[in-house]
């Protein structure tokens, strides 16, 4: 009962902690910038890396064995894991952006885990035989590491798309008013004028576009770092994976859903990291297979475990299946 209370607790202040945060960044983006976030922000998810670990070490000591083995437990391990990304990001890579992604990723994962869509697994329960091994921890947690960092890393490149896309159409805006200014008499004065004007703002479309170039390049380049890591991981946790399924089933690979669509996000992945090598695969191309890459890794993640089928039906709403 107190370990249930206390459990309330921690990830009602997380949740909470995280929405206030968000909350004061939509502020900031919107309105006047009255507030600085970026400190408070730091301390804010510091404050809740801290919660959702003593919250794991808590239903650790409860249940007996790693929280890792329902939708619950991995949905709460994926929080902490983006809380430590973006305490990662602000002491070593000291990246805005890529703060913010983990913000909204973390207010995501924990507005889903606090939701009544979860209510029947979140008491621990005992485990199954098949999940009673060592290979638990090694397995599902290089999994749910290589799912933040590649989710991470895509929407980087989702957010090197939306500049991209943004600063090809304000071109084309310019360039069409302009030949339009040129295509039709409205006077000598009116058209000098017009002109005059558009001309008067290429100097500081020229000091915006030297900006937004910088950022994308640092989205692209960022968006590959994370992409990278993630991968590895996710190899590491899918030979895992292997190891443990020939101990437990008696089989290396069984094409269980789960299995086939982790197999299809890292054949996304791959084709986005060999694409890399490619100048002409560079950038906006890279980063439509990266974004191709975020919806399947939800797939592989929320989608089969919804519908609870096969034998990783460990992770769905109803922990029945053994």
């Amino acid at each position: 009962m107190i370990f249930s209370i206390l459990e309330h607790i921690l990830t009602s202040i997380s949740f909470s902690i995280v929405a206030s945060l968000i909350t004061i960044h939509l502020i900031t983006l919107f309105g006047n910038e009255i507030i600085k976030p970026y400190a408070s922000s730091e301390k804010g998810m510091i404050a809740t890396f801290l919660c959702l670990t003593v919250l794991l070490i808590t239903r650790w000591i409860y249940s007996g064995h790693f929280p890792l083995s329902d939708l619950y437990e991995s949905v709460i391990f994926l929080s902490c894991i983006f809380s430590l990304i973006h305490i990662i990001a602000y002491f070593k890579i000291r990246k805005k952006l890529l703060r913010i992604i983990t913000i909204s990723s973390t207010i995501f994962t924990q507005g889903f885990a606090t939701s009544d869509l979860l209510t029947e697994i979140k008491k621990p329960a005992i485990l199954v035989p098949a999940l009673q091994s060592e290979w638990l921890i090694m397995h599902v947690s290089m999994m749910l590491v290589s799912y933040a960092a590649l989710l991470c890393g895509s929407l980087l490149s989702v957010a090197f798309l939306a500049i991209t896309f943004r600063n090809l159409f304000g071109s084309f805006k310019r360039n069409h008013l302009l030949n339009l200014s040129n295509s039709f008499y409205v006077g000598e004065i009116q058209y000098k004028t017009e002109k005059k004007a558009i001309l008067s703002n290429t100097s500081s479309f020229h000091a915006t576009n030297y900006y937004k170039a910088q950022l994308i390049q640092q989205l692209d380049y960022w968006s590959y770092r994370m992409i990278s890591v993630g991968f590895l991981f996710l190899t590491i946790g899918i030979l895992s994976g292997a190891v443990w399924a020939n101990e437990a089933w008696g089989s290396y690979w069984s094409w269980d859903p789960k299995e086939t669509w982790a197999f299809i996000t890292w054949i996304v992945f791959a084709i986005y990291l060999h694409a890399r090598t490619n100048k002409n695969w560079e950038g906006a191309n890279s980063a439509i297979v990266a974004t191709l890459g975020f919806l399947i890794i939800w797939i592989c993640y929320f989608g089969v475990n919804l519908l609870g089928i096969g034998l990783h039906g460990y992770g769905s709403f109803t922990l029945t299946r053994s």
